[in-house]
């Protein structure tokens, strides 16, 4: 037993004596530290500090404070934060020496800034790259007063477009996206380099980007994002296709320093629209080089109503019994609405619950572990057109004596994952990744009826819904050559494997369960089958599909002297159901000093359709002109597209993107930039017109009143122009920043791609008319100025944003022909239905003040002059009242001002 103990002792002496060493030889270690703040004073943390030559690297926290432990010896420290000069400074540390250095970083720009996006060699400036690029660095991401990507991109960036539409089903709660006035499906979304999943869901109504399918930007938290990088050029031969406007690239948080916890609450000034908004950010450090920030979101947005009053009739077709009626039975006191409304018009009301997070892991000193993803959970509530008991054919009497306002209830799940490795093998830098994104959408009705039931019909049902899944393999190398003045070769692949998906909803949501009604005239009539306002998705249209697309590509930049920088890339893809294709793209810089640069590119593309285009099928109720209509939106497998149309196949969309550009900079004061640019998409897929007048006896067998597809039908063309300005000074104590940024943008639909007498003898003008092509040519603003001013002085904070947006025009269908025009009730005329809304100019104010370091509080408002859109001139248009403003065509959406108050903390 002694023995033992006596063991044990010298174990644990020996510990001892090994821990006073070490504890003594860390006393001789010497240490730096200091803090880093900006020209007024003020800390900065997140700043990143790293010693040159070494790997040794670490972030600034809450107080600007960094801190490292080094040996005796020279050290040179660089420091660096976006939109700040990086600063480096050299410092000699003695042993046991606790040695201090402090940063003081002044403002810098955007265009010093290095990117990733357009280069696989190491990023560069904007003033050193061969495309334009924007960045939306963290402050105006943090400091935006709206609280969804979408909208923080369309009030920052002129090229880009994203506002809520209203009364169209699934888009109500999924917002398109376009770049340079293209389509939601021609602009490639990236999270960290790595390709994003789109949504689920394919818009069918009549909004912008009818036709396609896009990336849902909401399901991507604001308190997770550090910046966004904005590509405006075509790129499909670098990231593969959908790149034919650009690319964005959001790059999440890496931070672990501070914790950022914020809120916001809002109001509309009409009263509704109510916003609440929290977000939690935080990062940990894992070993030395590691971190893992996590990041938790929740957003609601109530419901805005901006409906007209309702001037039809309610129980009967004959104005004088049905206004007894409509008094005696006090209807509008039951509709639930206020003032003779019977519609809720406007933003839906949505609730969003999001859990992301970033991170790496070293594996080795030249290796690390990377991960990424998140989920997004939104349930959606929005309201169709109002079902009148006069309306039997689809109104149940003895369920809804009163008629009633169907609900569609949206549940919207969005995940991803990615995972990778980068290292460095034989002077090759290796990235290997796996993404994995799956987005479903389930539509739910209530306060419903399924008419052809009769009183035996549910009040509620699942109508079924959607899902997509996108899994990508990537693999990049990369490496530099001392040749000439530098020669940077890129190589990889990509192999995707997608899954669409329709599912069908329960039975009672679509079937016909034969009831009838009897008419005015005493004749019995069947009633509407389905759920109304979204019927049930019907087993035969339920189906599984899946896609493979196989991708090579080498990118090659060359720099023959310092000033002229050369590159190519060239790419093949090939689709197991769309063959392959080869596209590529030639660009070039040529830098006259080091603030002012020249560029030129000239690019191919290449868009196979998506799943989604290639077998979505469907029947949805729509109201047209204010009659009610089943629309059937058929794909190339069904009969009525391949037997009674003879349509062809899709086929794949071919383009060509021209850009030229400079940009400069002038006594670290003022940058520009200035691009033109034209693309030209060959065989672009687009949903056709509702084809019904003329083809009963073929629609009949179908049980739809009108039927459309979606077809190769245009060749498309678009022109435009960006132009950015930028100054920063100090003017007095503070500092005054202000930027003018435009983008100018002219679409064109060169040419109808169907002959006269082919679909059954119909030609061009039905099968894509005046209502469509304006569609592409004139639903999104013509153009878009931002101008943004803001001033910092001591711990107040004010800035002031103007968006100026341009005309949009809605273009009636049939009202090409005068014979056509309707009586317009509001001047007595005989008019025409098409109107051009004219531009305007919307105002967002906020003031903030800094308590200490880590509270800052701020007030404001958007759209604080409270522009609306133009009225409509045409009664026609509105729907007997419901439609004050267009749903067709929109600029800013109808939500007027909004006022709110925020509340940001950084522990």
């Amino acid at each position: 037993m002694k023995n033992i103990s006596s063991k044990y002792m010298l174990r644990f002496s020996l510990i001892v004596s090994a821990l006073i060493h070490f504890n003594m030889y860390s006393q001789n270690r010497a240490s730096i530290s200091g803090t880093v703040s900006d020209e007024f004073g003020g800390t900065i943390p997140g700043a990143k500090v790293s010693i040159e030559g070494t790997s040794l690297s670490t972030s600034t926290d809450i107080n600007g404070y960094y801190k490292f432990n080094v040996e005796e010896g020279e050290y040179v420290l660089n420091v660096s934060f976006i939109m700040y000069n990086t600063l480096s400074k050299a410092i000699k540390v003695n042993v046991g020496e606790n040695a201090h250095l402090d940063f003081t970083l002044s403002a810098g720009f955007s265009i010093d800034e290095p990117i990733s996006l357009g280069s696989r060699a190491k990023p560069k400036s904007l003033l050193k790259t061969t495309v334009p690029v924007d960045i939306i660095f963290p402050e105006e991401i943090s400091n935006s007063s709206h609280i969804e990507i979408g909208q923080i991109l369309h009030y920052l960036v002129p090229s880009f477009y994203s506002t809520h539409q209203t009364i169209s089903d699934g888009t109500d709660h999924i917002d398109p996206a376009s770049l340079r006035g293209l389509g939601p499906d021609q602009v490639l979304v990236l999270i960290n380099g790595k390709r994003r999943h789109s949504s689920s869901l394919l818009n069918v109504n009549g909004t912008v980007g009818r036709g396609s399918v896009g990336t849902d930007f909401n399901a991507i938290p604001k308190s997770a994002v550090d910046r966004i990088e904005i590509l405006r050029d075509g790129a499909t031969s670098q990231y593969g296709s959908d790149a034919i406007a650009g690319v964005i690239n959001i790059i999440l948080k890496q931070q672990t320093e501070v914790i950022n916890l914020d809120g916001q609450v809002g109001t509309n000034d009409a009263g509704d629209g109510k916003t609440r908004y929290f977000g939690a950010n935080l990062g940990l450090e894992i070993g030395e080089k590691g971190f893992l920030n996590i990041t938790a979101e929740y957003r609601r947005r109530e419901a805005t109503n901006r409906a007209g009053k309702y001037t039809g009739e309610v129980y009967n077709n004959d104005p004088s019994v049905d206004s007894q009626l409509i008094n005696q039975n006090n209807f509008f006191n039951l509709t639930g609405f206020t003032d003779r409304r019977v519609m809720e018009i406007g933003n839906a009301g949505t609730q969003n619950l999001s859990f992301f997070f970033n991170g790496e892991l070293p594996i080795s000193e030249k290796t690390k572990f990377y991960f990424n993803g998140g989920r997004n959970n939104r349930q959606g509530n929005s309201r169709g057109f109002y079902r009148f008991p006069k309306d039997e054919d689809r109104v149940v009497l003895e369920l809804n004596p009163n008629g009633f306002s169907p609900k569609i209830l949206t549940d919207i799940r969005d995940d991803a994952m990615t995972a990778g490795i980068t290292g460095v093998k034989n002077d090759w830098n290796i990235d290997f990744s796996q993404s994995l994104g799956i987005n479903t959408i389930g539509f739910n009705v209530e306060n419903s009826n399924n008419a052809s039931l009769g009183i035996s019909s549910p009040r509620a049902f699942n109508s079924g819904g959607f899902r997509y899944q996108l899994s990508t393999t990537n693999l990049d190398l990369t490496k530099n050559y001392d040749y000439l003045k530098g020669l940077n070769l890129a190589i990889g692949g990509e192999l995707r494997l997608e899954n669409y998906q329709i599912i069908a909803g329960e039975e009672a949501s679509y079937i016909d369960g034969g009831s009838t009604y009897i008419d005015n005239n005493g004749m019995e009539q069947p009633r509407i089958p389905g759920a109304q306002v979204f019927p049930g998705i019907r087993p035969e249209n339920a189906l599984s599909r899946f896609r493979t697309n196989a991708a090579a590509y080498l990118d090659v930049e060359l720099n023959p002297t310092e000033a002229l920088l050369l590159k190519t890339a060239v790419r093949y893809e090939f689709y197991n159901d769309f063959s392959g294709q080869t596209i590529w793209k030639l660009a070039s810089r040529y830098s006259f000093s080091n603030n002012l640069s020249a560029r030129a590119s000239f690019s191919t593309g290449f868009r196979a359709p998506s799943l989604h285009q290639v077998y979505f099928q469907n029947v949805s109720n729509q109201f047209i002109d204010g009659e009610i209509k089943e629309v059937g939106t058929f794909n190339s497998e069904s009969a009525i597209v391949n037997d009674a149309f003879e349509l062809d196949d899709l086929k794949p969309e071919l383009s060509n993107h021209f850009s030229l550009g400079v940009s400069g900079k002038i006594d670290n004061t003022f940058t520009f930039s200035l691009d033109v640019y034209k693309v030209s998409i060959k065989d672009r897929i687009v949903l056709s017109a509702r084809l019904e007048d003329g083809f009963e006896t073929i629609l009949e067998p179908f049980n739809v009143s009108s039927a459309q597809f979606l077809t190769n039908a245009i060749d498309s063309s678009t022109e435009g122009i960006d132009a950015v300005i930028n100054f920063r000074d100090k003017i007095g104590e503070g500092e005054l920043y202000a930027s003018l940024a435009a983008n100018f943008n002219n679409t064109k639909v060169d040419r109808i791609n169907i002959e006269s007498g082919q679909i059954g003898g119909i030609n061009e003008n039905a099968i894509f008319n005046r209502e469509e092509v304006a569609r592409i040519e004139s639903a999104q603003p013509n153009f878009k100025i931002n101008s943004f001013f803001s001033y910092d002085w001591r711990n107040f904070g004010f800035q002031i944003r103007n968006t100026y947006f341009g005309k949009v025009t809605y273009i009636h269908p049939n009202d090409g022909d005068q014979n056509n025009w309707v009586l317009n009730e509001f001047t007595g005329n005989i008019e025409s239905r098409d109107q051009t809304f004219t531009p305007k100019v919307l105002t967002d104010l906020s003031i903030s003040y800094k308590f200490k370091n880590w509270i800052n509080l701020s007030f404001g408002a958007n759209n604080v002059f409270n522009i609306l859109p133009d009225k409509h001139k045409h009664s026609a248009n509105t729907s007997q009242g419901n439609f004050t403003y267009s749903r067709r065509v929109q600029q800013f959406g109808v939500q007027g001002a909004h006022y709110f108050l925020r509340l940001d903390f950084k522990l």
